[in-house]
């Protein structure tokens, strides 16, 4: 583990079901010194129904959860790793008007990678695999907004959490 950045970093690690948010996001909170924001564990129980129950959530769904991950971002004046689909770009800019300097880790899987993930954890996960293809169908890449790093969700986990520090700076993101 590397000590702690001494400038407040937050960053959320999106992507579709299945890419790997929760398993790179306790990674990079554990190098980093940070806390981990699981958003998984912010939904209310109104859309964990809709889910187990294989009905893709809307855009009204997610608003008042994205509200709540905002706010747990704010409330961590230090810093923290946010796992979060933040699948759309109205969405991403949510979380960033809680905190303007949001970093995003965007791991990129195939669909047939996604799937087979899914259901190999259904039993013990609240999201069945399917619904990946309705994820898919709402993703809008973050490729090419500004303080995003995009990550190939097959790499092994030492890697990518390299990759990242690598993108970091000391005084925070590199924009490219």
């Amino acid at each position: 583990m590397h000590p702690p950045n001494p400038t407040p970093l937050w960053l959320v690690v999106m992507g579709v079901s299945g890419c790997g948010k929760s398993s790179l996001g306790q990674a990079l909170a554990a190098d980093l010194g940070l806390p981990l924001i699981e958003g998984d564990d912010f939904h209310p129980e109104s859309n964990v129904r809709k889910m187990k129950s294989g009905t893709p959530l809307t855009d009204a769904d997610r608003a008042g959860w994205l509200g709540r991950l905002g706010e747990e971002l704010a409330a961590r004046p230090g810093g923290a790793v946010l796992t979060c689909s933040a699948l759309k770009r109205s969405y991403r800019d949510r979380l960033r008007a809680a905190v303007p300097s949001l970093g995003v880790v965007f791991l990129e899987i195939g669909r047939d990678e996604a799937v087979s993930r899914v259901q190999a954890r259904e039993a013990v996960h609240i999201f069945p695999a399917s619904l990946v293809d309705s994820q898919f169908a709402a993703l809008e890449s973050p490729v090419g907004e500004a303080g995003v790093l995009t990550l190939q969700a097959t790499a092994p986990l030492p890697d990518s959490v390299a990759r990242v520090r690598d993108w970091l700076d000391p005084g925070g993101l590199r924009t490219r």
